[in-house]
């Protein structure tokens, strides 16, 4: 009954913050920023009377999108009423979403709409993974460039001048590529590597409505505005009503596009296209070998100086490669029989894996009797230094606590839901949570990360890995995994930012109690403070 109850609690309170951090929403018609996940455009040109038909048509048309997308392309079109009643309506989904994940997506952005636009006869939305825009102006069919959002990312590439010789290719043959689609989808994404190791990732779209051409026309101007508003910059978009345009140094759409584009040095000939490789085997990766030697340099012989840490399979060390850049390298214990089993969990599933919120794999090394996996180093080291650390403490204020809450939750969902496979971490704790240089956090350890098809909802193990404390009961009891045995971790993670103390035990003045009865105390101050601080 109490381990019920205890689930029951973390799973609620996860549920409450992740209401809280997600979505950002632009508290300014018309203004779209880099971290809001919704922005809108109300048009002054008309609106209309509570209750009257004008409503009543809207409300219909804009409720009809929780139905399913016309042939499961994530477009839909439609119209409602007649003559000074008539209404008309788009919405799009980003290509690569699941059909789920795009009802999802429109459900909330008509939500949106329908508040902050309440009288007016035209409003646009744009969320980071769809567009919903309704008119008694005739909208189908037709090429349509404004409004306009540019989004450009608050950070500067190491190298803007590489980065742009291969950023706009990139973009000219996604652009060509997505016009040339058919009435259903008008869709494509890719990436390409720039020299120095940068990937940009970046996709192009237009409404199926509009036909090459005009589709073309779009694109194309958005590829020159977004080398002015964006110039230098790791990541950008340009939104419109009939076209889209994004790119990013991350992975942010699901990676089953159906060709990418590869682009290994900024030369004059075209880049070729090459098909997405699906293989799960070490070789999928082979491409991102590092020499031992190299790995042993940049450590200095994997001195104990350079040693950030050690866990249940290897070591940590920080290196410093021969053109400076910092890497964090894990050398798994040898002679391991789980040792082997972790380091090609971690290289096939980490390699597909790109998220703000996620460590990035660099590379890794294999050398008779070394398996060693190289990361990108996290300068702030792991959030257990600043929750439990009485000094270092003093740098979570709440703002940085409700910024560190909601970009685990963004890195949960990736893994959840908006990855090739779901994967489940199986061991979410403070020390597997990196935190950069302005204390975004970045998921780290996939050792013990299970992989299942997206119609998966459970899977069973005979062996128990992960941390006492953090572990979900049926998961202890049973060997049962899912979802919501990482929910449960989340939320015991969560009670631990809020109160600065462990989950294990802790003293509150001269009383020994444990976290669940401590924070089942203070909870409405916690959560107050959140609110208070989202309100701001």
């Amino acid at each position: 009954m109490g381990s019920s109850r205890s689930v029951l609690f973390f799973i609620n309170l996860a549920i409450i913050i992740l209401n809280l951090v997600a979505p950002t929403i632009s508290q300014d018609d018309g203004i779209c920023t880099f971290t809001a996940d919704y922005c809108w455009k109300c048009f002054d040109t008309g609106t209309y009377t509570a209750g009257d038909k004008y409503q009543v048509n809207l409300n219909s048309l804009l409720s009809s999108f929780s139905s399913s997308a016309q042939n499961n392309s994530g477009f839909y079109s439609s119209s409602r009423g007649q003559d000074s009643n008539k209404i008309n309506a788009i919405a799009l989904c980003r290509g690569d979403l699941s059909q789920d994940s795009c009802q999802a997506c429109l459900n909330k952005s008509t939500d949106i709409l329908l508040q902050n636009c309440s009288t007016q006869k035209e409003a646009i939305i744009w969320a980071e993974r769809c567009m919903v825009r309704y008119s008694y102006n005739l909208i189908f069919g037709i090429e349509q460039t404004d409004p306009f959002k540019h989004v450009p990312s608050p950070r500067f590439a190491k190298n803007p001048q590489q980065f742009e010789l291969v950023l706009t290719p990139l973009l000219d043959i996604l652009s060509d590529r997505a016009a040339s689609g058919n009435s259903l989808k008008k869709f494509a994404a890719g990436h390409a590597t720039v020299p120095g190791g940068e990937t940009i990732y970046a996709l192009a779209q237009c409404t199926p409505d509009i036909d090459k051409q005009n589709c073309s026309s779009c694109l194309k101007q958005s590829v020159t505005e977004i080398q002015t508003c964006c110039d230098g910059k790791q990541g950008g978009r340009v939104l419109k009503p009939s076209c889209n345009l994004r790119y990013e140094d991350y992975l942010f759409f699901r990676s089953i596009a159906d060709k990418l584009v590869d682009i290994p040095a900024p030369v004059p000939a075209a880049p070729a296209l090459k098909e997405d490789e699906n293989s799960e085997d070490v070789s999928l990766v082979e491409s991102l070998q590092y020499d031992f030697e190299t790995i042993r340099s940049a450590t200095d012989d994997f001195s104990d100086a350079n040693k950030l840490g050690q866990g249940g399979f290897g070591a940590v060390y920080k290196g410093r490669l021969a053109n400076g850049t910092y890497i964090a390298v894990k050398r798994l214990f040898k002679n391991s029989e789980q040792g082997d089993r972790e380091f090609k969990t971690e290289v096939t599933l980490v390699a597909q894996l790109q998220h703000r919120n996620l460590v990035r794999l660099l590379g890794f090394c294999l050398k008779a009797g070394e398996r060693i996996v190289i990361y990108e180093y996290v300068p702030n080291t792991s959030l257990n230094h600043f929750i439990f650390d009485p000094i270092d403490q003093a740098h979570l204020d709440w703002e940085t606590r409700y910024k560190i809450i909601g970009g685990i939750a963004r890195g949960l969902l990736y893994l959840h839901e908006d990855s090739r496979l779901r994967i489940i971490h199986r061991d979410l704790k403070p020390s597997n949570i990196l935190l950069d240089e302005d204390m975004n956090p970045k998921i780290a350890d996939f050792g013990m990360a299970r992989l299942f098809m997206m119609d998966q909802t459970q899977g069973d193990t005979n062996t128990i890995a992960g941390t006492y404390g953090y572990m979900a009961p049926e998961y202890v009891m049973y060997g049962r995994f899912s979802v919501k045995s990482d929910v449960f971790s989340f939320g015991v993670l969560i009670l631990e930012i809020l109160s600065g103390k462990r989950i294990s035990s802790f003293q509150n003045g001269e009383n020994e109690e444990d976290l669940l009865s401590y924070v089942s105390m203070n909870i409405r101050f916690y959560i107050t403070k959140l609110f208070c601080y989202q309100k701001t």
